[in-house]
């Protein structure tokens, strides 16, 4: 993970003292978010436990209140082995409808000793407020393009691809500090 160093500080401690609230995080595409609770769940849980543990959704394709009340309760439900923290991951959850988001807030509720909800979202505005008040809200910014450019000079170094600064600097120029988009804009240029 590059870039948005205070964020990151802020979860590393949240994972050091093993203190994970339900997490609302905000801001552009392709910076790190979903990313970022990924890590928090391989490192409290182990690798060995992230499918059984963790539920990721794009609420974006899964946005319905029927999906709240299936796939999520379900999960939440569901006996695991080991640790019995799990975590459900909503990926675009701006994108749910209401009375979803309603649903959800009851869930967050009931499984609330066992479940850690997080929620990435590039508006937080259409998060409904009972939600919001129940998560930990960490802003995301853009990357700055200095982050950008060292994270693809070290891609390409680790991977043995020949680049030259005028290229690199039109990656991250369009990339518009979306590192997601960097990366994938390299990937074509190189197989192009």
């Amino acid at each position: 993970m590059v870039g948005n160093q205070n964020n990151l500080t802020q979860l590393q401690i949240l994972v050091q003292t093993k203190s994970i609230p339900n997490l609302l995080l905000c801001g552009p595409p392709g910076i790190g978010k979903t990313t970022s609770v990924l890590a928090i769940a391989r490192e409290i849980l182990g690798e060995d436990k992230i499918n059984e543990h963790v539920l990721e959704l794009n609420a974006s394709d899964d946005r319905g209140i029927d999906v709240v009340r299936d796939k999520i309760v379900n999960f939440a439900k569901a006996k695991v082995m080991g640790p019995q923290t799990k975590f459900i991951i909503l990926d675009e959850a701006d994108s749910m409808t209401t009375s979803a988001q309603e649903a959800l807030r009851v869930i967050m509720t009931d499984y609330s000793d066992t479940v850690r909800f997080a929620l990435a979202c590039n508006d937080s505005s259409k998060i409904i407020g009972a939600l919001q008040s129940r998560c930990a809200i960490i802003r995301f910014s853009r990357m700055d393009d200095s982050n950008v450019l060292k994270r693809l000079v070290y891609i390409c170094t680790q991977e043995n691809i020949s680049y030259d600064a005028p290229g690199l600097n039109a990656l991250v120029w369009t990339a518009e500090g979306d590192m997601r988009a960097a990366i994938n804009n390299l990937q074509s240029t190189f197989y192009a």
